[in-house]
């Protein structure tokens, strides 16, 4: 049988947890960037969390505070739960790594902005390949591939 004392500690660490998820994502844009409200709506949806879409002029500088390689550069970053996303990750993959947490990871990024990647779709135009690439103080490497 459980002591009280036991659930009482587990409940405690438990707290935090739920605390965080419920926290609002965070999205950095390239300023008057419409593709990045389209992926926000996407994001917002699939995560049933509220985003705050701020206007930033200075961005690539948070983009380099985050750890983003300069080659990976797109027109937003975000910030989920301590993970940096940069451009239009697929909200898979983003659940993904914010799931299984892979050691030495500490965010995505999609570089540039593919066409048909999330935010990026348009009627009538045939998606191009792209990679997911995970990125973090132990390097980098691909971390889906969406064709």
């Amino acid at each position: 049988m459980i002591s009280i004392r036991t659930l009482a500690a587990a409940l405690a660490l438990a707290v935090p947890v739920a605390a965080m998820a419920a926290n609002p994502i965070v999205v950095h844009r390239d300023p008057g960037c419409g593709c990045c409200e389209k992926w926000a709506a996407q994001v917002r949806a699939q995560f049933g969390r509220q985003v705050q879409i701020i206007d930033d002029a200075g961005r690539a500088g948070l983009s380099r505070r985050g750890g983003v390689p300069s080659d990976l550069a797109s027109c937003h970053t975000a910030t989920i739960d301590g993970m940096t996303f940069e451009g239009h990750v697929p909200i898979s993959d983003m659940k993904r790594v914010l799931a299984q947490h892979p050691k030495g990871v500490t965010g995505l990024a999609v570089a540039g902005m593919p066409m048909g990647s999330p935010g990026m779709e348009m009627a009538g135009m045939k998606g191009q390949p792209y990679d997911v690439i995970a990125f973090g103080p132990e390097g980098r490497r691909v971390f889906a591939h969406h064709s």
